[in-house]
């Protein structure tokens, strides 16, 4: 009896050993111990810069000759608590802004106390940089003073700014940019009385064989309808 547990055991350790060598070998082949990570991770996938990310859309120049500044009288009205915008108006919480297309960024305005960050920024106030501080004052600007958020919609600050150019002048309006025309529905087809015609020393087809008329084809006489 002793000697069967004697083997049954010797068998159990004989088979621990197998299985310890097996799992030692496995790590050295498949580099298990190695602390050192590969540069790319396995199954790294890099995405795709996306494209036409900007803001699409109807230019400025045809926002603002599409406009109307008595559209942009009534958005306006957001700005009322903290500016004014006749002539000789006084500063309030922001200042007087008649006048104020064309001028330069953050300078005169009776005295005003711009920020650093518009007196600073240098330029005039142009178009191009109303639209972008209409758009997000402390993207235009960091660290401006002005808590006012932004308006989204480009045809909103097109018509505001339609509005301010009413209000005291400023630069010409830029001249609207020719619109590409909208490409046909069904690209590739052709219209008709358009595509290629027969081909002369062409082989006609099934189709004109079918439709076209035989040169030795018999032709009605005009008074073949009385003959017998």
């Amino acid at each position: 009896m002793k000697d069967d547990r004697n083997t049954a055991f010797g068998w159990i350790l004989f088979s621990g050993v197998i299985a310890l060598g097996a799992s030692s070998i496995s790590s050295m082949y498949f580099q298990a111990d190695d602390p050192e990570m590969p540069e790319k991770p396995g199954y790294f996938i890099e995405a795709a810069e996306e494209e036409g990310a900007e803001e699409s859309g109807p230019s400025l120049a045809n926002l603002l000759a599409a406009g109307t500044a008595s559209a942009g009288e009534g958005i306006f009205a957001k700005c009322q608590a903290c500016h004014t915008i006749n002539q000789g108006g006084a500063n309030g919480i922001g200042p007087n802004l008649w006048g104020v297309m064309g001028e330069p960024i953050g300078e005169g305005r009776g005295g005003y106390a711009f920020s650093s960050a518009l007196s600073g920024h240098g330029g005039n106030w142009t178009f191009e940089n109303m639209d972008a501080w209409l758009a997000s004052p402390k993207a235009f600007a960091s660290g401006t003073k002005m808590s006012f958020a932004g308006l989204s919609k480009p045809e909103d600050r097109a018509n505001v700014i339609l509005y301010l150019l009413e209000n005291g002048g400023g630069p010409p309006l830029p001249e609207p940019e020719a619109e590409e025309p909208a490409e046909s529905a069904e690209a590739g087809v052709d219209g008709a009385g358009e595509g290629p015609g027969p081909v002369e020393g062409a082989e006609a087809g099934e189709a004109e064989s079918a439709g076209a008329m035989s040169d030795d084809q018999p032709v009605a006489s005009a008074n073949a309808g009385g003959e017998n």
